[in-house]
Order: C-alpha cells, then sequence, then structure tokens
C-alpha cells in the first residue's frame, strides 16, 4: 500500500438541513480555507470552474471556495437538503441540485480538481464529515444516526478518459463521523489537467450516465423556483440524507462541517 505525502490541500464548508412547521427554503453557508502546494512552469489551464457534463464552457456555481497551488481543489459543493416537516418515520432527503447563473441548467454535485505539477505522481480526494448534524439554534441537540451519502460517481474531463482517476461504483456512506472516506484516486500518469467528480447527472448528460435529479415540487405539485438563480429548482437522488425514524426531530436548522481534502501520491 502506498503511502501519501503529506502535503494536502483541504476545503470546509457547512451542509445544512432545516425541519420547519412550513416550507420554506435553508441556505447553506460556505468557508473555505487552503494550504499552497509548490507552484510549477506547467501550463495551467485550470481556467475558472466547468460545467461538469460540458468541460469546454464556464460557469458560475455562485460560490467561490476552492484553494491555490499546482495540485488544489477548485470547487466544492455546499449541499443543501432544503425544509421539511417534522415526521416520526424514517426519512430520506435528496440534496438540492447544483445550479449556475447563466443559462446552464442544473448538475449533480462535483468537485473540481486540478493538476498542473512539473511531476504529476497521482493523487486522491478523500472528505470527512467533522460531525452529526447540529440544530443551529440549540447546539447541544444533534440528528442522531443521520447518513450521508453519494452514489452515481463519475468523472468528466476535457482530457481523455483513458487518464481519468477512479471512482467508486459503489455508494458512499459516511456512517463514522471522523472517518475519512476516498473518493477519487488518480494513479501515476493520471488524473492531470482538470477533471470534475461528479454524484448523478442530468437528463441532458452526453456522457451515457443515468440522469438522477427531477423537478422539485410543492405540495400542490407545482414546480418550485430557486430564487438565488431564477430558474426551477431541482433535486439530486444521487446525494441524500437519511434520518432515523428514531430520532428526534425538532424545528430549526440543522449543519454539519465536511472537510474535503485531496493528497499528493509519492
Amino acid at each position: 500500500m502506498r503511502k501519501m505525502k503529506t502535503k494536502k490541500v483541504i476545503i470546509v464548508v457547512l451542509s445544512c438541513l432545516a425541519f420547519t412547521a412550513t416550507a420554506q427554503t435553508a441556505l447553506a453557508e460556505g468557508v473555505g480555507v487552503g494550504a499552497e502546494i509548490q507552484f510549477s512552469d506547467r501550463p495551467d489551464e485550470g481556467n475558472g470552474i466547468k460545467d461538469p457534463e460540458n468541460p469546454d464552457v464556464i460557469v458560475d456555481p455562485s460560490i467561490i471556495n476552492g484553494s491555490q497551488g499546482s495540485l488544489r481543489i477548485d470547487f466544492v459543493p455546499e449541499l443543501n437538503f432544503g425544509a421539511s416537516k417534522i415526521a416520526e418515520r424514517n426519512i430520506v432527503f435528496p440534496a438540492n441540485a447544483q445550479q449556475f447563473k447563466g443559462e446552464t441548467t442544473a448538475r449533480g454535485q462535483f468537485v473540481q480538481v486540478s493538476d498542473y505539477r512539473s511531476n504529476p505522481t497521482g493523487w486522491t480526494l478523500q472528505l470527512r464529515q467533522e460531525e452529526q448534524f447540529k440544530k443551529l439554534e440549540e447546539k447541544n441537540h444533534i440528528l442522531k444516526g443521520a447518513v450521508l451519502s453519494f452514489d452515481n460517481s463519475w468523472t468528466n474531463s476535457k482530457k481523455a478518459q483513458s487518464l481519468s482517476p477512479k471512482v467508486s461504483k459503489e455508494v458512499i456512506r459516511l456512517n463514522n463521523i471522523g472517518e475519512t472516506y476516498n473518493l477519487a484516486e488518480a494513479d501515476l500518469g493520471n488524473g492531470g489537467g482538470t477533471w470534475s467528480i461528479v454524484f448523478g447527472a442530468s437528463d441532458e448528460n452526453t456522457s451515457g450516465q443515468a440522469g438522477t435529479l427531477s423537478p422539485k415540487l410543492d405540495d400542490q405539485g407545482k414546480s418550485i423556483i430557486d430564487e438565488t438563480v431564477n430558474k426551477n429548482a431541482f433535486i439530486n437522488n444521487a446525494v441524500q440524507l437519511a434520518v432515523p425514524e428514531a430520532t428526534e426531530k425538532k424545528a430549526g436548522t440543522y449543519t454539519t462541517v465536511l472537510t474535503w481534502i485531496i493528497s499528493e501520491l509519492p
């Protein structure tokens, strides 16, 4: 088993869910922290965030939370599971799909990674949930047993797919708080340039991926508008939060902290 070097780039974001008596939107907040990794003279083509389904197109996800350096995370999603009325049963909440300003329609959640080191040796992308979902207004109340999961993983880039990092074909469940989970790994010679690691896809993707997005509807079956981009809202069934029936649920907003890590392989 290869050992990873200690140089890491880490991005920390908040993810949230709200339980309310009425259906209202819960907004996530994000904070990014980065550690620089060695720069190189190799041409860097990672100019902006790319549409994960069409990497020739630059998009605006409305948030900036990437890191710096020749090996870096350009973008990570801020997960928002919306709002729900309290119910005493097992509940699975799909994440709100990733939206963009402009003409690009909703997509699955994705992480964009760039590797422009002069001597690329491979890298590993990992994810860790630092704490259980906590109620903002009552820090000692948590959603006991709630589990985040990521499915339908795939990669996309302007580079050839033969150079793609490897991703899990199984559902990635963050069952253990504080444990670090592998999301993608690029072997020596692979993963160079800019890559999207994507969870789920729209029906319009041209990569042969199964569609996991569906319109977000209100109680009357009408489309809900995402007011941040003034477009129809969608949910992504590839990213979910499962909350057990036995978990005590109180009205309010719950958040957790996710740490996304990219590590240099030797």
